[in-house]
């Protein structure tokens, strides 16, 4: 897919958010995520010795504190001039779950390009599709003998 403006905007939102608040161990890596309206959240990592989340999730929960349920595009930058990271394993499981038609920036600086999450997690598991009583279904929980 062809980078639009708004593309590269949401880059330098994700760029701005590394440079001012990546500044430690525990925030290396800022997201920025656009919605289908065009409202822009931000996020950085948490890093914590047990697994903190990751900017884009971070700014996936930023985005629901607004009562956002679409996502257009979403990017991650590392601090200390990194550039554009590709999501994590988890993140694009968590991406495609989520908002299964977000569009996701990677590629070097020079020659960055925009894909469909799907095409960053070919084969996935769709959880929603493995649920007992369906998507949208509750899934029993098991209960013991009596």
């Amino acid at each position: 897919m062809t980078m639009r403006d708004t593309d590269r905007a949401l880059v330098q939102a994700a760029t701005a958010v590394a440079r001012l608040r990546c500044r430690s161990e525990n925030h290396t890596v800022a997201a920025a995520a656009r919605t289908t309206d065009g409202r822009v959240f931000t996020g950085v990592n948490v890093y914590h010795f047990t697994g903190g989340p990751c900017a884009e999730v971070v700014a996936v929960g930023a985005a629901a504190t607004q009562g956002v349920t679409e996502l257009e595009t979403i990017v991650a930058v590392g601090d200390r001039g990194r550039g554009v990271i590709p999501p994590c394993g988890r993140c694009r499981q968590v991406l495609r779950d989520y908002f299964p038609t977000v569009r996701v920036i990677v590629g070097p600086m020079d020659a960055l390009r925009v894909v469909h999450v799907a095409e960053l997690l070919p084969e996935t598991y769709v959880w929603a599709d493995q649920q007992v009583d369906g998507p949208t279904g509750p899934v029993p929980t098991p209960r013991p003998a009596d």
